[in-house]
C-alpha cells in the first residue's frame, strides 16, 4: 500500500503537469485579428538595446536642469522587472531635485488585487510621511497599476504619467502578451481583478509613447482622447522608456508643468 508521503508527492506532481499544461495553452491560439498594428520583427530586435545600454551610461552626458516644483514621486517598473530597472531614471530624477520612491513589490510579475492592495497601503505611506499628493511614473505595466492606484485613489495623487503603457485598444497588440500569459497564468484580457484600463483616471493623466517601440503598439500606448489627457511622442525603444536621455529630459518637463 502506498504511504500517505508517496501519495502527496503523487498529487502535487499530477497538479504541477496539470498548471504546465494550462499555461502551455495560455500560449497557443491564432489571435492575429487582436494583434494587429503591434511592432514588426524588426523593430522588436531593436529592444535588444538594453543589453548595451550599462556599458554606455559612463560615457553618456546629460545635463539635468533643476526642478521647478520638486515633488515626491512613486517609480513602477513594467513586467518581470523590479526597482533596479527604474535605478538610471531615479537618480536623474533626485539629481533634479526631486525624492523618488519604489513601489515595494519588488518584480512585478503581473496584475493581481493583493498586489493592488499593498500598492494602496504604499500610496498612502509615502503620501501621508511627506504631507503631499504623489506623482506616479510607471513604465509599461507598471503604468497601468499607476492609472488604477489613481481611479481609487485621486485625491493622494498629482500626476500620472505613463511610459509606453499598453492602456488603449487590443491587449493582444504588442510582441509581448504571451509571454505575459505563461508567466502571469491569466489571459491578458481577463486580469484577475476588476478594472476598466482604457478608463482616465481623475487625475491628470499623460502617456508617453514611442513610434520606435519594438514591444507595445504605439497607439495602445498612445491612447486615444477621453482615456488620457495628453499624449507626448518620443523617439526610444520600449526599454528606452527607462534610461534614453530624451525620455528623462521629457519626464522632468513634465514633472514641472503645473
Amino acid at each position: 500500500m502506498a504511504s500517505n508521503e508517496s501519495i502527496l508527492d503523487a498529487s502535487k506532481a499530477a497538479l504541477a503537469e496539470s498548471e504546465l499544461a494550462r499555461r502551455i495553452e495560455l500560449v497557443r491560439g491564432d489571435y492575429s485579428d487582436q494583434e494587429k498594428g503591434k511592432p514588426d520583427l524588426l523593430h522588436f530586435l531593436t529592444e535588444l538595446d538594453v543589453v548595451l545600454e550599462p556599458a554606455r551610461r559612463p560615457f553618456r552626458r546629460l545635463d539635468v536642469p533643476k526642478a521647478t516644483r520638486p515633488q515626491t514621486i512613486i517609480l513602477m517598473p513594467g513586467f518581470a522587472t523590479g526597482p533596479t530597472r527604474m535605478r538610471y531614471m531615479a537618480r536623474r530624477l533626485e539629481e533634479a531635485g526631486h525624492r523618488t520612491k519604489r513601489w515595494g513589490l519588488g518584480r512585478n510579475w503581473g496584475v493581481a488585487e493583493a498586489s493592488m492592495e499593498q500598492l494602496e497601503k504604499r500610496l498612502i505611506e509615502v503620501s501621508e510621511k511627506y504631507g503631499e499628493p504623489v506623482a506616479l511614473v510607471g513604465w509599461s505595466l507598471g503604468g497601468l497599476y499607476c492609472r488604477e492606484l489613481a481611479k481609487r485613489h485621486p485625491e493622494l495623487i498629482s500626476k500620472v504619467i505613463t511610459l509606453g503603457s499598453p492602456f488603449s485598444g487590443s491587449p493582444r497588440a504588442n510582441n509581448v502578451w504571451r509571454i505575459y500569459q505563461a508567466i502571469a497564468g491569466h489571459p491578458v484580457d481577463q486580469p484577475p481583478m476588476e478594472v476598466d484600463i482604457s478608463a482616465k483616471p481623475p487625475v491628470e493623466t499623460v502617456a508617453f509613447w514611442s513610434p520606435g517601440d519594438g514591444a507595445i503598439a504605439p497607439r495602445c500606448a498612445a491612447g486615444q482622447p477621453g482615456e488620457r489627457d495628453r499624449a507626448v511622442a518620443l523617439r526610444c525603444s520600449h526599454a528606452g522608456f527607462t534610461y534614453s536621455p530624451e525620455a528623462i529630459l521629457a519626464i522632468l518637463e513634465e514633472l514641472d508643468r503645473a
